[in-house]
């Protein structure tokens, strides 16, 4: 596909290029064999934070700057780079070594301050470990950090029953545990009965919107043509969720078989996993069960004697948030910049390059399998009524454990932190929890009692999400908490419409300016009224949601607004001198 062959390409390119960048002649070269002109590759290189133009350090170190990290003090880390390197943000080394980045987030929420040198993830990190850390990757190049990647224990998993049991990489031990049995029996019972019982099951996308699984899939199987695609987002930028690529990294067969499945109920011929590029060891292993799964017969022609065919491509993501966005993804892998469509049409009848496409979220497609290995009536025995099943939650912040919970639908928000995630650290009270990701919810402590299902989340209007759990002690300063928020959104809006493309880059404006102890009562006001202009008539979810806990962290907490206001406080809580 020429859009998937132009990213391939570009990472090719900059990865063999002892600078790390898109030399002018290569992106020419690149040009003339896709066709494409030459602004157009610069457009797309020039959108994706991962790819440079510029030459740069043989070894490119970002530094994560999302909500989890930054309440980790990864501003110490980074100024401690600074020091260390004695270069600033997007500044080389002299030896032409290092090149130090901003990451809006890595995905490694629960080990967090985290950073990523080259493709390799170093979390948990304190001050301390920077000096030894640069000295011994410039001596022996990078070497990968050792740190826990907390889960619970198996008793009670649906989605993650295998993770942490089995080897990741072997498919025989994904076999062994009734692994491509789903697979076997959807075969066996034929497309019409797999859609049904996707259906009975009620499973809703685990990406955000909750949307139902099988209505997407009987739209795509009764859009007419040939030719239908399949993709799975695991683009997974939401900072303080990082499930997805828990699952990608120890039981990604789970997922190829969801996927063939998918496939196999809808009529498509080829699918793609749009993986975030900062994923490194999660499309390596996705890679393994690829190859691992064709060789045994799950993937390419005939599979199983069936007749059906399916093949499965790994599409590699080059650093934007927005490629999330259902549209916008298949955008990018058709070679575009990170730009949203318009809806409807919708994907399931007009998607991938004009074809009828599926697109589910890594943990939805996960669930795949064991409903229809155990049965939609033994899944609708799971949470509660309208939300079946389990929920992944992302746990980070404050709170004594970090890391992926499964929980059945209809636990409540004090039991999942206080119960798996031993409550708030310190001894400190919970001042609040944000869920869903910062373009989520805000909840205060009288929330906290909320059951996480579907139905009772929004009678606070709320929503899972995508699962991400923040929790915020009393010491938290929430302008510093919104800032931080603020700036990630103007980071990340693509520019395609006014209200995003201004919207974001002012409400990040006044905050800072708040945060400085310059701020003025009105400006509250102002926020709140550009944060509903921007829900009323931003393009894509990214501006309409940009500004949520911004505005609900106004109405919530607005003497703490007014206080920092009139007592002019800088963020962190001291007088401006």
């Amino acid at each position: 596909m020429k859009g998937r062959s132009l990213t391939d390409a570009l990472h090719d390119i900059q990865s063999g290029n002892k600078e790390n960048y898109i030399p002018e002649k290569d992106a020419l070269t690149v040009s003339e064999k896709s066709k494409v002109s030459l602004s157009k590759v610069y457009g797309f290189a020039t959108f994706y934070s991962m790819f440079s133009v510029k030459p740069r350090g043989k070894r490119i170190i970002r530094v994560c700057k999302s909500l989890s990290c930054h309440m980790g003090k990864a501003e110490e880390v980074i100024e401690k780079l600074k020091e260390v390197l004695g270069i600033g943000i997007g500044e080389t080394t002299e030896d032409g070594e290092f090149t130090l980045e901003e990451s809006s987030c890595l995905g490694m929420c629960s080990v967090s301050p985290a950073i990523m040198i080259d493709e390799i993830p170093f979390g948990n990190l304190t001050v301390d470990q920077i000096p030894e850390i640069i000295k011994k990757v410039k001596s022996e190049g990078s070497q990968e950090k050792i740190y826990t990647e907390q889960i619970l224990p198996a008793q009670g998993r649906v989605v993650l029953k295998n993770v942490g049991v089995i080897n990741p990489e072997s498919i025989d031990e994904y076999i062994a545990s009734r692994g491509y049995l789903a697979l076997k029996k959807a075969i066996e019972n034929g497309p019409q009965w797999v859609i049904n019982e996707v259906k009975k099951s009620e499973l809703r996308g685990r990406g955000g919107a909750g949307f139902p699984t099988g209505r997407k899939w009987e739209f795509t199987a009764k859009a007419p043509g040939p030719q239908k695609y399949l993709i799975c987002n695991a683009d997974e930028g939401e900072p303080g969720t990082f499930k997805d690529r828990v699952i990608m990294e120890g039981d990604p067969h789970s997922i190829i078989e969801g996927m063939i499945i998918a496939a196999f109920a809808t009529g498509c011929n080829n699918g793609y996993v749009y993986i975030r590029g900062e994923y490194d060891l999660s499309i390596r292993r996705i890679e393994k069960a690829i190859e691992d799964a064709r060789s045994h017969g799950f993937l390419g022609r005939n599979i199983l004697g069936s007749g059906f065919s399916f093949n499965i491509e790994i599409h590699k993501g080059a650093g934007s948030y927005v490629v999330g966005e259902e549209t916008t993804l298949m955008e990018s892998i058709e070679g575009h910049r990170g730009e949203p469509r318009k809806k409807p049409p919708y994907p399931p009848t007009f998607g991938l390059l004009g074809k009828p496409t599926v697109i589910n979220n890594v943990e939805t497609l996960a669930n795949v399998p064991p409903i229809i290995a155990n049965g939609a009536d033994w899944y609708r025995t799971i949470g509660v009524t309208e939300s079946y099943g389990t929920k992944l939650f992302s746990l980070s912040g404050d709170v004594n454990w970090k890391g992926v919970i499964e929980a059945p639908f209809g636990a409540r928000l004090s039991y999942i932190t206080n119960e798996f995630g031993g409550g708030v650290k310190n001894g400190k009270k919970l001042k609040g929890i944000i869920l869903g990701g910062v373009s989520g919810t805000l909840l205060t402590p009288d929330q906290f009692d909320t059951s996480v299902d579907f139905n009772s989340l929004a009678t606070i209007g709320a929503g899972p999400g995508s699962g991400s759990i923040v929790v915020m002690d009393e010491t938290r300063c929430i302008v510093d908490i919104a800032k931080n928020i603020a700036y990630f959104f103007k980071y990340e809006s693509c520019g395609k419409c006014t209200p995003c493309r201004i919207g974001t880059e002012q409400v990040y404006k006044i905050v800072d300016r708040i945060s400085k102890g310059r701020g003025e009562e009105e400006d509250l006001d102002i926020l709140e009224r550009l944060g509903e202009n921007m829900r009323l008539t931003s393009f894509c979810p990214l501006g309409q949601t940009a500004p949520n806990i911004i505005v609900q962290s106004i109405k919530k907490f607005r003497d703490e607004w007014i206080e920092h206001i009139k007592d002019k406080k800088v963020e962190g809580g001291s007088n401006e001198r």
